[in-house]
């Protein structure tokens, strides 16, 4: 596990820059926290580093927003809304599974479904900020330490 401390949202923008660096194509990355920890901070500013884009919506009401983000399609998921694991197959995310990249907010609502070699960042509240633990499957064991608020 590598832990990383944010501050403030410019830091919890740039953990998401840094983890953009890191990403390629295929690649799933879970963001966990309590509502509020700043799952969709993160996740915009990785799709901002990957895409150029300013304004990032949050799909908390769409369920998923699509990019092309560097010879990649980026899918931004937030799963808060979903009633149940079978749900994700009308969302396509099962196929989504072998080809796309993802960040996907509330995975828990996935169940089972979840492929094991993913990366997970759980952000928790610490003081005035948070931390972001981050513990990844096979795939992500060489890249995690290069992930950082930097």
């Amino acid at each position: 596990m590598h832990t990383v401390e944010l501050k403030d949202e410019s830091q919890t923008l740039a953990l998401g820059q840094s983890l953009a660096k890191q990403l390629v194509a295929g690649d799933i990355v879970t963001l966990t926290g309590d509502l509020g920890a700043g799952k969709t901070t993160l996740a915009r500013g990785c799709i901002q580093a990957l895409t150029g884009e300013d304004q990032v919506p949050s799909p908390t009401y769409t369920l998923v927003q699509t990019y092309d983000a560097q010879g990649m399609e980026l899918w931004h998921c937030d799963l808060y809304r979903l009633e149940s694991p079978e749900d994700a197959f009308e969302l396509g995310l099962m196929d989504a599974f072998e080809d796309m990249t993802l960040l996907i907010e509330w995975p828990d609502r996935l169940g089972n479904l979840l492929p094991v070699d993913h990366l997970n960042i759980e952000i928790t509240f610490e003081g005035s900020g948070r931390l972001a633990h981050l513990s990844g499957g096979p795939s992500w064991q060489n890249r995690l330490g290069k992930i950082n608020a930097r």
